[in-house]
C-alpha cells in the first residue's frame, strides 16, 4: 500500500521515514475458574477460547476484589478482561430474591462508546442479567426502568454527575447493590476535564458507601506511562496495572509524510506546504480506490467534512457513497446509522474526529491515516492501533501538518518510536474544580469531618471559604449543608465547555443542524463564519450570543473562515522562580483577557488569505496557572537582540514554544496559550507566557516549567532546522495568530533561547519519563502532586460557574468532549500588553467595570495554538 501511495504515484520525496514494527505471537492462558461457565460458553461462540495471558491477570484481580487497571495497546481485548468478571458477578446476582444482588456501573467518555459496550455485553451474558443504556437519548418513560431493574448500567461521566448522584436516593436499591465501577478509556479523562471527573468518582464512593456498598474498579487505559498512579489520581482507590500485552499483533508500517510546498505563499511571503487535510484527501481517494478499508483521523469537525468531501468528489459515483464523515455535533440518529455502516462494512473510507480513536469497535480496517499529530503518543498509538484489529498487516501515515511540532517529528523519528508514552495529566486538588463538587456532594449528603481525606487535602481550607461566600452553611453538629435551592450539580460543567451550546439553526427552515459549545461559538459560529454539516456548507448569518443561536443558511463561498483575537495577562502570583543565569524561569497565577476582534478568509485547498472581517464580540476572562521566562538587557545585548528586534524575537519563541510543549505534557497547542510582552509591567523584564487555557490550571504549564530544559532545547532545535529563510508555519508562524504573524524574527529566535538556555540548570540524570541506560523506568513523575493543597483563597464561586449538559457527544471545542473542534480556533495575540496566541477563549465574559474575580470552572477548553 505505502509503494502504492509514494514511489508509484511520484510522491516518494514526501516519505520522510518508514518505521517497520514486527509482529507479536499471542500468549493464552486458561479461564480463571471464578468465571461462570455461562460466560466462558458465550465467548467460546464468538471465537474466544482462551484468554489471553493478560486478560486472565485482570480477571483474577477483579475476582479478588482489587481494583486493577489494564493499560495494554489498541485491540488487545481490554474489554473482555473486565466484561468476564463484572458478567459473572451480576450472573450470581440474578439468584438473589429480587434479581438484582449485583450491580454494575459502566463510564464511557462518549456515548458512541457506551453503545458498543451494551451489544459486546450483550453477546456475553443471558437475557437475565440487564444491560441499559442511561444518557440524554435515554426516553424519560425508560429510564424509571433502568433505575428500578437494570443491573448493568452504562453511562457516561455526565450523566453520572448530574443524572444519577443528585437523584441517589431513586438510585438506592442500583447503589447498595454496586459491585464494580467500570472506567473505560480512562486516559481520555485528562486536564480539566478528568480533574472534574475524579471529583465525581469521588462523590459516587461516598453515596455507595452511604448505601453499604464499596465497588471494585476496573479500568482499561491506552498504553500510558504510570497507569497506576494515573488511576489512583482518577479513582482515589489503589489499583494494580496490568500491562503486559498477550494479544497478537500483526507486521505494522508506520510512515511519516511531509506534504508537498505549494506555489502559493503565506503571510509574508512565507513559503506554505500543502495542508494535511488537503493531503489526506488524497490518499484516502487512492486508498478506497484500491478498495483499502481507511480511516483519516483529523483535529476538527470541519476537517473531517472537508476530507471526506474531498474523497467523495474525486472517486465520483459508485465509490463516493462509501465514504462519510464521523464527528460529534450530529444528531444522535445520524451518529448511529454511520456507526451501522461502520460495523456492516459498507463504508470503506471514513474521515473522523477522535470519537473513534476512543474503543469503538472497527475491525477489519487495513490503514490509518492520521492527519496531524493527535497531541500525545499516547493518542498516536490508540489511533494507529485501529489499523490491523485482527493481527492482519496494517499502514499507519501520519502526515504533518504546517506547524513546527509536526515538522520537528516527521524529521526526528526517535521522538516517536524511541521514547516512551506520555502520563496522563490531570489535578483534582484544583480549587476550581473542588469547590463546586464539594458544594455538589453537600447538596446530595451533609458532608462532614469524615469526608475531608476523601476529597482531598485542600478540602478543609476550602468549606470556609465557601461558608463565607454563603454556598454552604455549618450546623452545631459539624455538617456542612448546601444553602440554596437551585441544584448544585448544575453549576458544575465537566467539559468546561462555558454554559449551554449554541444551537446552529438553518435561518430559512428552522431546522436544527446542530450545537456547539458557548466557548468555542466565538471562534467556529461567529458571523460570518464558514459551516459546514453533513457535506453542505453554511454561512453564518448571526450569532446570538444572548438567546444562545447561530442563524446559518447555505451558501457556496470558496474560502474558509478563521478566528482572530487579542489577549493580555498580568501575573497574580509567583509558586516559583528558578535563577537561570541572568534569566528567571517562574511558575504562578496569571489572569487572561482575551476578545475576538475579527476573522480572515482564506481560499480552500490553498490557504490563500483573501480578506479580513471585524467582529465585536465580548471579552473573556480567565484566571488559570502559567510558565513564564525573562531576560534581562544585558542578555539581550549579548544575544545581539537591539530593541527593535525583540518583540519578533520573544513572538516567534513564543509560538515554537505552544506548538512543541505537546511533546512534554499530555496535551495539544489548543490546550494551552501564550503571549510575548517585550516589557511586562509585572516583571519589569522581556517575558514570554505559556499557560493553561481552563480556569484554575490543568497541570500543563506546571509540566512546562518542570521540563523546561528539554521542552525549550527541543524548540531551539526545531526552529533553527527549518530550512525557510525568514519564518514560516513549520517553525515561528502560526496560521492563526492575532497580530498576523507580525512581528517575528527567526534569526533573532534562535538567538534569545540560545542565551536563555546558556543560563539554564544541567539535568542531574534521565530526564522525567526517560529510561535508563538499562532500560528500566527511571520511576520519575513530573504530573501534579495530588497531595499539593494550593491556597483556597484563590477558590472560585461555584455560583458563578455554567451548567453543563449531559449529553457529551453535544459538541465541542471546549475540554474533552468526542470531538475537539478546533479548526476555527484562532492563534491569540495580546494588544497593548504584547503579542501571543491565548488558550483562554472559553473564559468568562468580563463585567465592564467590575472585577472579573476569580474565574469559575470555565472552558477555555483548547486554548489556541
Amino acid at each position: 500500500m505505502l509503494e502504492t501511495l509514494s514511489t508509484e504515484r511520484g510522491r516518494s520525496d514526501r516519505l520522510t521515514h518508514t518505521e517497520h514494527l514486527p509482529a507479536r505471537e499471542a500468549r493464552y492462558a486458561p479461564w480463571p475458574t471464578a468465571i461462570r461457565t455461562e460466560i466462558v460458553a458465550a465467548a467460546a461462540g464468538l471465537g474466544v477460547g482462551l484468554p489471553w495471558a493478560h486478560q486472565a491477570e485482570a480477571m483474577d484481580l477483579a475476582k479478588n476484589g482489587q481494583s486493577v487497571v489494564i493499560a495494554t495497546g489498541t485491540a488487545s481485548g481490554k474489554s473482555l478482561g473486565y466484561l468476564a468478571p463484572v458478567l459473572s458477578d451480576l450472573l450470581d446476582g440474578t439468584e438473589a430474591p429480587n434479581g438484582r444482588g449485583a450491580t454494575a456501573l459502566y463510564l464511557a467518555p462518549t456515548k458512541a462508546l457506551a453503545a458498543d459496550q451494551r451489544r459486546r455485553a450483550a453477546e456475553l451474558v443471558p437475557p437475565r442479567v440487564r444491560v441499559a443504556l442511561y444518557d440524554g437519548d435515554t426516553p424519560p418513560e425508560e429510564r424509571e426502568w433502568v433505575r428500578q431493574y437494570a443491573s448493568y448500567v452504562l453511562t457516561n461521566p455526565d450523566m453520572l454527575h448530574r443524572g444519577i448522584l443528585p437523584a441517589h436516593p431513586r438510585w438506592s436499591t442500583f447503589l447498595k447493590a454496586l459491585k464494580y465501577v467500570v472506567v473505560d478509556e480512562c486516559h481520555s479523562y485528562r486536564g480539566v476535564f478528568g480533574s472534574h471527573v475524579a471529583q465525581v468518582l469521588r462523590r459516587l464512593r461516598r453515596l455507595a458507601a452511604r448505601y453499604g456498598a464499596s465497588p471494585t474498579f476496573l479500568l482499561a487505559s491506552a498504553t500510558t506511562a504510570e497507569p497506576a498512579v494515573t488511576a489512583r489520581r482518577l479513582t482515589g482507590v489503589p489499583a494494580t496495572a496490568v500491562t503486559d500485552d498477550a494479544s497478537p499483533r500483526g507486521p505494522m508500517v508506520f510512515a511519516l509524510w511531509e506534504p508537498p510546498l505549494t506555489e502559493n505563499v503565506g503571510e509574508h511571503g512565507a513559503p506554505v506546504r500543502r495542508t494535511a487535510t488537503a493531503e489526506a484527501g488524497y490518499l484516502l481517494t487512492d486508498l478506497v480506490g484500491a478498495g483499502t478499508r481507511t480511516v483519516v483521523f483529523v483535529r476538527s469537525r470541519r476537517a473531517a467534512e472537508l476530507v471526506a468531501l474531498q474523497a467523495q468528489d474525486q472517486l465520483g459515483s459508485p465509490l463516493a457513497a462509501r465514504v462519510a464523515a464521523y464527528r460529534g455535533g450530529y444528531l444522535a440518529e445520524e451518529r448511529r446509522a454511520l456507526e451501522r455502516e461502520l460495523h456492516s462494512g459498507r463504508l470503506l473510507g471514513l474521515a473522523s474526529t477522535s470519537a473513534l480513536e476512543l474503543g469503538v469497535d472497527v475491525s477489519g480496517l487495513d490503514a490509518v491515516l492520521l492527519a496531524g499529530y493527535p497531541g500525545t503518543r499516547a493518542s498516536l498509538w490508540q489511533q494507529a492501533g485501529r489499523a490491523g484489529r485482527e493481527a492482519q498487516g496494517a499502514l499507519a501515515v501520519l502526515i504533518a501538518r504546517d506547524d513546527p511540532l509536526d515538522t520537528y517529528l516527521v524529521h526526528h523519528p526517535e521522538a516517536l518510536f524511541a521514547n516512551p508514552v506520555e502520563a496522563t495529566v490531570l489535578d483534582p486538588d484544583n480549587p476550581h474544580v473542588l469547590a463546586p463538587h464539594l458544594c455538589a456532594a453537600a447538596a446530595e449528603l451533609p458532608l462532614t469531618d469524615s469526608d475531608l481525606e476523601l476529597f482531598g487535602p485542600s478540602t478543609a481550607q476550602l468549606l470556609p471559604v465557601l461558608e463565607r461566600r454563603g454556598l454552604l452553611r455549618r450546623r452545631p453538629d459539624g455538617s456542612w449543608y448546601w444553602t440554596r435551592r437551585e441544584r448544585a450539580a448544575d453549576r458544575v460543567d465537566l467539559r468546561g465547555s462555558g454554559g449551554s451550546p449554541v444551537q446552529i439553526v438553518e435561518a430559512d427552515t428552522g431546522r436544527l443542524l446542530g450545537t456547539v459549545d458557548a466557548a468555542a461559538s466565538h471562534t467556529t459560529v461567529h458571523t460570518g463564519a464558514v459551516h459546514l454539516h453533513q457535506g453542505r456548507t453554511y454561512l453564518v448569518r448571526d450569532l446570538d450570543l444572548d438567546a444562545s443561536v447561530a442563524l446559518v443558511a447555505l451558501a457556496d463561498p470558496p474560502y474558509t473562515t478563521s478566528a482572530r483575537d487579542i489577549t493580555s495577562i498580568s501575573v497574580l502570583s509567583t509558586d516559583t522562580t528558578e535563577e537561570w543565569g541572568e534569566a528567571t524561569l517562574s511558575f504562578g497565577s496569571v489572569e487572561v483577557v482575551n476578545q475576538v476582534v475579527g476573522y480572515l478568509r482564506k481560499r480552500i485547498a490553498t490557504g490563500e488569505i483573501l480578506g479580513e472581517s471585524k467582529l465585536d464580540l465580548p471579552p473573556r476572562t480567565l484566571r488559570t496557572r502559567a510558565v513564564w521566562w525573562s531576560v534581562t538587557e544585558d542578555q539581550l545585548l549579548d544575544a545581539d537582540i537591539p530593541l527593535d528586534l525583540l518583540p519578533g524575537a520573544a513572538h516567534a519563541a513564543e509560538h515554537a514554544l505552544i506548538g512543541l510543549l505537546p511533546l512534554f505534557a499530555t496535551c495539544d497547542r489548543w490546550d494551552i496559550g501564550g503571549v510575548s510582552v517585550p516589557l511586562h509591567p509585572d516583571t519589569g523584564l522581556p517575558t514570554v507566557f505559556v499557560y493553561d487555557g481552563h480556569s484554575g490550571g490543568a497541570g500543563f504549564a506546571e509540566r512546562g516549567f518542570r521540563r523546561a530544559v528539554e521542552w525549550l532545547t527541543a524548540t531551539r532545535d526545531a526552529i533553527s532546522a527549518c530550512e525557510c529563510e525568514r519564518g514560516c508555519p513549520s517553525c515561528v508562524q502560526s496560521p492563526k495568530c492575532g497580530n498576523g504573524n507580525d512581528p517575528l524574527d527567526k534569526a533573532a529566535a534562535v538567538r534569545l533561547l540560545d542565551i536563555l538556555l546558556a543560563g539554564a540548570p544541567r539535568p542531574q540524570g534521565p530526564p522525567s519519563g526517560a529510561k535508563a541506560r538499562n532500560g528500566q523506568d527511571t520511576g520519575a513523575n513530573d504530573a501534579p502532586d495530588e497531595d499539593h493543597a494550593r491556597d483556597a483563597g484563590d477558590a472560585p464561586d461555584p455560583s458563578d460557574a455554567r451548567g453543563g449538559s449531559d449529553d457529551p457527544d453535544r459538541s465541542g471545542t471546549r475540554g474533552g468532549s468526542d470531538d475537539p473542534d478546533r479548526s476555527g480556533a484562532p492563534d491569540r495575540s495580546g494588544d497593548a500588553v504584547g503579542t501571543g496566541e491565548s488558550g483562554g477563549a472559553g473564559a468568562a465574559p468580563a463585567a465592564p467595570g467590575t472585577d472579573a474575580g476569580p474565574a469559575a470552572p470555565d472552558p477555555a477548553g483548547p486554548g489556541t495554538g
